[in-house]
């Protein structure tokens, strides 16, 4: 599986690159404040959204401590999705949230 390091996602946000970032965690996690741009669709849907997902981009999977985006990476990856892990998850996290 492919991964990347809290501080890589924040310079290229920082670069001004478009990322796509999925965050898995609950609502309630999400609220308390998430990557600026991440779309929050929960573990247990991930099943049912990924139609809403395009196979031809690459997507940054986030969670709160790099566990169940690992998961949801691993999910995504064999339905042949282009997925990446941010390892360390929110909890490694140092950059702006919104």
């Amino acid at each position: 599986m492919k991964e990347i390091t809290p501080k890589e996602v924040e310079n290229q946000l920082n670069e001004g690159k478009s990322l796509n970032i999925i965050d898995v965690r609950e609502i309630e996690e999400v609220a308390e404040g998430k990557i600026p741009g991440a779309v929050n669709i929960p573990l247990g849907l991930i099943e049912f959204r990924k139609q809403d997902l395009d196979k031809s981009k690459e997507y940054i999977m986030v969670c709160r401590s790099g566990g169940r985006s690992a998961r949801a990476a691993e999910y995504l990856k064999y339905q042949g999705y282009n997925v990446i892990n941010m390892v360390g998850g929110m909890l490694a996290w140092e950059g702006k949230t919104e």
